[in-house]
């Protein structure tokens, strides 16, 4: 067995000066022994409580399509009913659920996303503490680890929503060139290799979403994996892994579905063995988004600092949440293999609105011979790239012209804005990669193929219904037709 790694140091200051929340370690004691009378805690009694019970009614997971079966038979689809209730058994009841706990969130919920986590990636030595979804623990992470000054790395097409929360922390990003395949592991390498100690201290956090990475919807080889896996090893690199998408990892797309026996990738986590991946989970792509409700598996020394964070800050996660997932996976719930069920045959629903959505790019963009489609492994987004060279007004010599070797060379930017404009006004709102894209540092990082020049993409998605997916790409491909048939204003 391999010895434990100290990763102690990388504790930011702010984490190392956080207390311990004095009155919930007190709670903890409450379950020292059977029956502890309690005139500590400000807890309402839940005889005041103006709930008595509540019923989930969920998809059945008996059925061998349970997501098919649940859309097509709407109102009169086989349910699965649960409950938790004040009275009547049930696995999480509500004088529990609904009571004060600490950060890691309530024991019986957290035993549950830790067998779920176990199920699908057999960590070594790791513990689950809940969140309030992935925003809260991708955030929690940040707090935990970033200092001011620091440099934190990730794709440079990155989820804006989470690369600018540890700005305000007085945090940069040093972004890692892409191809189909997402993050490069020969440049993140490169980058930490020839890290000048003058812009601070080296990166020690690398950010990243390996099943179908949003904006691009790439996907990371189990190879690629591995090595980024070891260089996190080589430059003492924490990992955070958030992996919303994990669930919906697809078959190509030559196949008519995406079979149930399919496995699924191989995670860091998986990889793991210095516990210095946290791994980010959540609800929102299988359940619904606004369940809020998620979990972070990390070493035992950094949920310690989580909980403590968590104790001071946003307290436990809600317990209707809680409530829920414990009833859900509880031997008279769905349970794990019906909680499994349900996520591959939603992965095969996917698959097919993936389908459909690459049918008409086929038939109503690509003849037009102005944008190709990348076909994502996993996740639920197309990363479109615009021939943006084809336009008349398209120009390659700028840096020439401004004697600015640090500048964009083209004038691709300017282009896409305008493109994103004609899209509005044709009644097509879609993505453009520039609000998606890490700018580099012009004083130390490679210039010679400035991310400006490269923002000629577009992000769509194939979550939503067949009717948007249609009326979308058909203004799509008459918006391009239009633009760049335009002369020199």
């Amino acid at each position: 067995m391999a010895m434990p790694v100290d990763l102690s140091h990388h504790l930011s200051t702010e984490a190392r000066l956080r207390q311990p929340n004095p009155m919930k370690a007190i709670w903890k004691l409450t379950r020292r022994k059977p029956n502890m009378v309690s005139l500590a805690n400000g807890d309402p009694h839940f005889s005041l409580y103006p709930i008595r019970k509540v019923e989930f009614e969920m998809a059945s997971v008996a059925e061998e399509d349970p997501v098919a079966t649940w859309r097509r038979g709407g109102p009169s689809a086989p349910c699965h009913k649960l409950a938790s209730s004040t009275h009547e058994p049930c696995a999480l009841p509500i004088q529990t659920g609904l009571q004060y706990s600490h950060g890691a969130g309530l024991p019986d919920a957290q035993r549950v996303v830790t067998e779920l986590t176990n199920y699908y990636h057999a960590p070594s030595d790791h513990i689950c503490t809940l969140t309030l979804g992935n925003s809260d623990g991708i955030t929690k992470c940040f707090r935990l680890l970033g200092e001011p000054g620091d440099h934190f790395i990730a794709d440079e097409f990155s989820f804006s929503s989470m690369t600018n929360v540890p700005l305000s922390q007085g945090i940069k990003w040093v972004s890692i060139k892409m191809d189909e395949g997402g993050m490069i592991p020969e440049e993140l390498e490169r980058v930490l290799a020839e890290w000048n100690p003058e812009r601070g201290r080296r990166p020690h956090v690398i950010y990243l979403v390996p099943c179908g990475q949003n904006p691009t919807g790439s996907t990371l080889s189990l190879e690629r994996r591995k090595q980024i896996y070891a260089i996190a090893q080589r430059f003492d690199l924490i990992i955070i892994e958030d992996d919303p998408y994990y669930f919906l990892q697809y078959d190509s797309p030559d196949h008519p579905t995406t079979a149930l026996s399919t496995p699924f990738s191989t995670s860091f986590l998986s990889l793991d063995t210095d516990g210095r991946v946290m791994r980010i989970d959540s609800f929102s792509k299988v359940f619904a988004p606004g369940m809020r409700l998620g979990w972070i598996t990390s070493n035992a020394f950094f949920h310690e600092a989580l909980v403590t964070y968590t104790d001071s800050s946003t307290m436990h996660p809600h317990g209707f949440g809680q409530m829920l997932i414990t009833e859900m996976l509880a031997p008279h719930g769905w349970q794990l293999s019906g909680f499994d069920r349900w996520v591959r045959s939603l992965r095969a629903e996917y698959h097919r609105r993936r389908a459909f959505f690459l049918d008409l790019f086929q038939r109503e963009v690509a003849p037009t011979q102005l944008a190709r489609a990348t076909v994502p492994e996993a996740g639920m987004f197309v990363w479109i790239r615009v021939e943006i060279e084809k336009h008349p007004r398209y120009r390659a010599d700028r840096r020439m012209q401004s004697r600015d070797v640090t500048a964009p060379r083209t004038n691709v930017k300017e282009l896409m804005e305008e493109l994103f404009e004609r899209c509005l006004d044709g009644g097509l709102v879609i993505m453009p990669a520039s609000v998606f894209a890490l700018s580099a540092d012009p004083k130390y990082d490679d210039m010679e193929d400035p991310v400006e020049d490269r923002l000629n993409y577009l992000r769509a998605t194939f979550a939503g219904t067949e009717e948007a997916m249609e009326q979308g790409l058909t203004i799509l491909g008459q918006v391009l037709r239009e633009f760049f048939t335009e002369e020199q204003k």
